[in-house]
């Protein structure tokens, strides 16, 4: 059990995690801090923090664990306002999205003291952003993405596995690039089509029109447009290399699909839609990767 979780940023993915420590029985206290005042008093009205901090380093005093929820953009200024409290044995973890940014960004400001951080991704979120919406069982059942440095405490690490085990998550490890590379092509670009094609649709001068006919698969298809706006911005910057070479690769299967529907070869197009189809019924979200490689 820790006596308290120092907590950086109190919105839908760190009050989440207050939330799961204090169901879990891990955690004697939490103490918060956000850039807005009133959010982190909402947050102590609601009783995912029991004490507001005023200063994310106050948030820190007194921590043995720590969970920095803030803007990826954010990450580096967090990690200079905190350093002088960041000491060995105290677990600092983050929940960004991105990976290798907040890594060069901790190795900035940390210096010598970055061993004690280690990078988190919880594969795990809503559409809805704020204190209102977190939810102690977010993570439970949820993968959980830890991307280490060389320099990171094998101590802290294995502390930082048995926590999110702890509150029901499946733990991986991989390197930050891998993981930036893996995610956007199966999160980051995602969001970007969803995001370009709904505002295609809805930007038409019939658009009003045509969205009052969407159905079910339409709703599914897009409903990760609706994602927090400033959010999404960040990531898609931050890992704006990585995406861009996945927008790349989904060009040219687009180009092909179109190709052959200019040529009116019908059996060709149902070949590459059978390829699609085939491969996504084959596919189960979280199943263990069988290829050898590294995750």
């Amino acid at each position: 059990m820790f006596t308290q979780l120092g907590l950086i940023g109190c919105g839908l993915m760190g009050g989440s995690f207050a939330l799961a420590l204090k169901r879990a029985g891990l955690v004697k206290r939490v103490v918060g801090y956000s850039k807005s005042p009133t959010t982190t008093e909402r947050a102590r009205a609601l009783g995912v923090i029991d004490v507001a901090a005023e200063s994310a380093l106050l948030a820190v005093s007194g921590s043995d664990i720590v969970l920095i929820a803030v803007p990826v953009a954010a990450s580096e200024a967090t990690f200079k306002a905190i350093r002088h409290l960041v000491e060995p044995g105290v677990l600092f973890m983050d929940v960004g999205s991105t990976k290798r940014d907040v890594v060069d960004a901790a190795r900035r400001a940390l210096k010598e003291r970055v061993g004690s951080f280690v990078p988190a991704h919880p594969i795990a979120g809503k559409e809805v952003a704020g204190i209102e919406h977190a939810d102690a069982l977010l993570y439970s059942g949820r993968q959980v993405i830890l991307t280490p440095m060389l320099q990171t405490d094998p101590v802290l690490l294995q502390k930082a596995t048995d926590v999110w085990s702890a509150i029901g998550s499946q733990v991986l490890k991989m390197s930050p690039e891998n993981h930036d590379a893996a995610f956007a092509a199966v999160s980051h670009l995602p969001h970007l089509l969803a995001f370009a094609y709904f505002s295609s649709v809805a930007k038409q001068p019939a658009g009003k029109d045509f969205l009052s006919l969407a159905g079910p698969g339409f709703r599914d298809f897009t409903r990760i447009a609706a994602s927090d706006a400033s959010v999404w911005r960040d990531i898609l910057m931050s890992n704006r290399e990585e995406i861009l070479k996945q927008s790349q690769r989904f060009r040219h299967q687009l180009d092909a699909l179109e190709h052959v529907m200019k040529l009116g070869n019908s059996e060709a197009l149902e070949d590459l839609i059978r390829s699609a189809s085939q491969a996504r019924s084959g596919w189960q979200m979280g199943a263990p990767n069988k290829s050898g490689g590294s995750r």
